[in-house]
C-alpha cells in the first residue's frame, strides 16, 4: 500500500484530503504544520508523495519544499494552493513540486493526479539504470554530470537540483545533442500527454540556466530550439 503525507492545517480540509486518499486505497498520515511534517518525513519510511497546503501557518508551504530538498529527499509533491497565482507556481516549481492544482479540486482529479504522480516516479526508479543508457560520467563546459550519483557538479562545486530539473537534464543529455519537443519532454519529465502546460517546462529550463549557465541570458549549453523544444550542446 501506498503512503501519502497530507499537510494540511485546515482540519476540515485535512479531514477531506485523508478520506478522499483513503477511499482511494493509500495510507495517509496527516500533520498540520511545516515543522510536524519534516518531522513526519524524518522518522516515517519513505512517503511515496507529499500533497502539501502551500498556505501554512507561521511557515508556508514553501519553506517546507525548501527544507525537503536541501535534504536531497526526492519524494514526488503536488502543491495545493487557493488562487492560480503565476507568482506561487513559479515559485513553487523552483523549489521542487512536481504538480501544482488550485483548489477546490475533486476527488476524481486528486486521486488521478495521485495516482499517476506515484505510477510515473515508480517506473522511472525503476527503469533508472544511467550506465545503460549513456555514460556514467557526462561533461558540458564546466558543468559534470554523475549519472550513477544524481549528483551535479559546476566548476567543482556542487549544484542542488530539484529533482525534475535533474530528469528535464536528463533527458536532454540522453538525446546526445538532438533537439527535444517540448511535448516529448512534458511526458517524458512530467508524463503529460499534451503540450498543455508548457510553461512548466519553460520554468524549469529556466531554473537549470539559472544554475548551469554562467550566463542564463545568453546560453551556451541549454539551447532553444525554435518552434521545436529544446537541445542540450556540449
Amino acid at each position: 500500500m501506498t503512503m501519502v503525507l497530507v499537510i494540511e492545517e485546515d482540519r476540515a480540509a485535512s479531514d477531506w484530503l485523508v478520506r478522499t486518499l483513503e477511499t482511494g486505497g493509500h495510507a495517509v498520515e496527516a500533520a498540520g504544520t511545516v515543522e510536524t511534517a519534516m518531522n513526519r518525513v524524518r522518522s516515517l519510511p519513505r512517503a511515496d508523495l507529499v500533497v502539501l497546503d502551500l498556505a501554512l501557518p507561521r511557515t508556508s508551504g514553501f519553506q517546507f519544499l525548501r527544507e525537503l530538498r536541501e535534504e536531497r529527499n526526492d519524494v514526488p509533491v503536488i502543491a495545493l494552493s487557493a488562487t492560480w497565482d503565476e507568482a506561487d507556481r513559479v515559485q513553487a516549481f523552483r523549489l521542487g513540486a512536481d504538480q501544482h492544482a488550485v483548489r477546490p479540486i475533486g476527488a476524481s482529479e486528486l486521486l488521478a493526479r495521485v495516482d499517476g504522480l506515484i505510477e510515473r516516479t515508480r517506473a522511472r526508479r525503476g527503469s533508472e539504470h544511467p550506465a545503460q543508457t549513456f555514460r556514467v560520467s557526462y561533461r558540458f563546459g564546466d558543468v559534470e554530470v554523475n549519472a550513477s550519483t544524481r549528483e551535479v557538479r559546476r566548476g567543482g562545486a556542487p549544484v542542488q537540483l530539484a529533482p525534475l530539473e535533474l530528469e528535464l537534464l536528463l533527458a536532454l543529455i540522453r538525446r546526445g545533442g538532438a533537439a527535444a519537443a517540448r511535448v516529448e519532454l512534458l511526458k517524458e519529465v512530467w508524463g503529460y500527454e499534451s503540450d498543455v502546460v508548457s510553461r512548466t517546462l519553460d520554468t524549469h529550463v529556466a531554473n537549470l540556466r539559472g544554475k548551469l549557465e554562467r550566463d542564463p541570458a545568453m546560453p551556451r549549453h541549454i539551447l532553444t530550439v525554435r518552434k521545436t523544444g529544446y537541445r542540450l550542446q556540449t
